[in-house]
């Protein structure tokens, strides 16, 4: 990836994202005193008097239509959440709305929702109470259900009578809910009467940090969970190893380990803090190549051509040695990542960039022949490392993800049909378009450099992203430059993921970064979430965002 990496999704998700349109006409706000809802699950109940067209939370104004709900002398119908992501529907009423209170309670209908109640809790300044079967006034309740095969990540709220409710199929969605919750309280605003009913777009919404390159503080990355939690992604991807360094305490090869670097104790507080967000860290370990921290203490197990000269980050294939010190390290940290994705790399493989690989490389086309047969190539090989460190770590129950330069093009070896292609890239050896691999059945998670790369010092003609190019231009669809792949395609994309590679490190500083990444991050949450073109202009997104921190 130009000496550099970007970033693995579960099974491919179908996703349900039908709203259920109740009617109602509603003029959005963009300023933050506005909306929470909750579900009772009864439709009816949470209908306005008269009934309303549903119409998208997202818009900045809905004209009112069909039967006017009841007058009345106290209030005006309520407007729609202004929320980063917007909300997808919003059904308005006529009430007062809600206020946390400090006397008020934070109630759980499921015991499986208690670090979630005690979160939003602490947060909003009230008492968690635990699990109550009675209502009383200023409550907000949380709880499971929802029709069979709904999006876990879906959720519905209502904002009724003084009290909120937030329901969900799963944890996930309550928890969306109570960030919707969180935001509109925010800075002392009121949650208005209506139901909001909302899910993601896309299973996959990622943030991808380049720790091996530049070191992060834990404090760093916990404040990123933080950020990550609220605009709702759900994957925090840790690419710890590279050339210049290898980030994470090693007890099976500790002479690897860079002298600043995460102890497991960190690593175990921040997976920990990630599982409180429902965010799953996406452990990276790149290999054949960009490897030069391993190299550093085994230079024995380094690549070199004819004439002796050694390839930069790329271990010898032909060598069981290389392939037994990075199964080790992938052995070892799958018992240190809980998660069920994984990014195997597999990009950048130097030896097959020069004109002849065979001939700078006879000892790879030899293993390659002793393996495939005559006809087997130093592409094969490197397919075939591919496949065995799958096989690795596919016996930990992970979902795997490659870099699209990894799926090799012209070879007799296939890449295990379970790799998902992490696309980054079009400038790859043989430059395929995304729709090569998706016309594979391949699922696909989009990284496109052209958005949603930011590289520290902004080599190789990398810009900084802004938040605004992507709100405007970019979509999970649009994986390769500023083109979107057919809409037939749209299911086997995952999602995205917005990355941060650390090639001149010294370029930023953490702090740096974080205020440099704010807008993108917040650009690209709004994208995933939702990813029809958004009515709010800009300048209107931007200056929420800003309100919201």
């Amino acid at each position: 990836m130009s000496q550099h990496r970007r970033r693995v999704p579960a099974k491919k998700v179908k996703r349900r994202r039908a709203v259920v349109v109740t009617a109602f006409a509603a003029t959005v706000a963009l300023g933050l005193g506005v909306g929470v809802w909750a579900s009772t699950g009864e439709d009816s109940a949470a209908r306005p008097s008269g009934g309303r067209a549903a119409v998208s939370a997202d818009s900045p104004s809905a004209t009112p239509s069909g039967t006017r709900p009841s007058p009345s002398r106290s209030y005006a119908l309520s407007t729609a959440p202004s929320t980063v992501p917007a909300v997808r529907t919003h059904a308005a009423a006529r009430g007062p709305g809600w206020r946390p209170a400090h006397a008020g309670r934070v109630v759980v209908s499921d015991a499986e929702l208690a670090a979630d109640g005690k979160l939003i809790a602490g947060e909003l300044g009230m008492t968690y109470a635990g699990q109550k079967n009675d209502d009383r006034a200023g409550d907000l309740r949380l709880a499971l259900g929802g029709s069979d095969g709904a999006d876990p990540e879906s959720y519905t709220m209502t904002v009724r009578g003084g009290r909120v409710n937030i329901s969900a199929p799963a944890a996930p969605g309550v928890f969306y809910g109570t960030r919707t919750l969180k935001q509109e309280v925010h800075g002392g605003g009121t949650a208005p009467e209506g139901v909001v009913r909302d899910g993601p777009a896309k299973p996959v919404r990622g943030f991808m940090l380049d720790i091996a390159r530049k070191y992060f503080t834990a404090s760093w990355i916990e404040d990123r969970v933080r950020e990550l939690g609220d605009l709702k992604y759900n994957e925090l991807g840790l690419h710890f190893s590279d050339d210049q360094g290898f980030r994470i305490q090693s007890d099976t090869h500790p002479e690897i380990v860079s002298k600043e670097h995460l102890s497991k104790a960190q690593v175990r507080k921040i997976i920990k803090l990630a599982e409180s967000r429902h965010i799953t860290v996406v452990p990276e370990i790149d290999s054949p190549g960009h490897l030069g921290a391993v190299i550093a203490a085994h230079p024995d197990l380094q690549l070199r051509n004819t004439r002796g000269v050694a390839t930069r980050g790329a271990v010898d294939i032909s060598k069981p040695a290389a392939a037994q010190i990075v199964d080790d390290l992938l052995n070892e940290f799958a018992g240190l990542f809980p998660g069920k994705q994984w990014n195997l790399g597999g990009d950048e493989y130097q030896a097959l960039t020069v004109p002849d690989p065979a001939a700078s490389f006879p000892q790879l086309a030899a293993a390659a022949r002793k393996e495939y047969g005559s006809g087997g190539t130093v592409s094969d090989l490197a397919t075939g490392w591919l496949n065995d460190r799958a096989d690795t770590v596919r016996a930990h129950d992970r979902t795997m993800r490659a870099w699209n330069d990894g799926f090799l093009k012209g070879t007799s070896v296939q890449p295990a049909k379970d790799l998902q292609v992490a696309y980054w890239t079009g400038k790859e050896l043989g430059a395929r378009q995304p729709v090569e691999y998706l016309s594979t059945g391949r699922d696909l998670i989009n990284y496109n450099d052209e958005f949603l790369y930011y590289v520290l010092g902004q080599p190789n003609t990398f810009v900084y992203p802004t938040g605004q190019r992507i709100y405007e231009q970019w979509t999970p669809r649009v994986v390769r430059g500023t083109t979107a792949v057919p809409a037939k395609y749209d299911d086997q994309i995952l999602g995205g993921t917005f990355a941060v590679w650390c090639d001149l490190a010294n370029s930023q500083t953490q702090d740096q970064v974080a205020a440099g990444i704010r807008m993108p991050l917040a650009a690209t949450s709004q994208k995933l979430w939702d990813s029809r073109r958004p009515t709010r202009s800009w300048p209107q997104f931007k200056a929420l965002a800003g309100r919201l921190g």
